[in-house]
């Protein structure tokens, strides 16, 4: 069982912490973004009988754009989580009780 201290439960993330979790939230968005983007491509490819791999390869397919879609954006130096992250950034404010 996962043991929850009060303190943190109440505690007021400072403008630091809501920036790092904006950020990484970012990333995430653009993950999930690449993701679709590259399985909408994917649907584009003609299937016929003789080379489609069924089940399996649906999986298979998922599975790689998963990984594609987590490794791509590293690469990329103005991506779409830069752009949402400079845009919601000076919205971030402290939170008051």
């Amino acid at each position: 069982m996962t043991r929850i201290d009060a303190t943190s439960a109440t505690a007021v993330p400072s403008v630091p912490d809501r920036l790092a979790r904006l950020k990484d939230t970012s990333g995430k968005l653009e993950g999930v973004f690449v993701e679709q983007l590259f399985k909408a491509m994917r649907e584009t490819v003609p299937k016929d009988g003789m080379t489609d791999g069924g089940q399996g390869e649906d999986i298979f397919s998922s599975l790689l754009d998963q990984k594609i879609a987590d490794d791509v954006p590293k690469q990329w130096h103005r991506g779409v989580a830069d752009a949402l992250f400079r845009e919601l950034r000076d919205h971030v404010q402290p939170e008051t009780k």
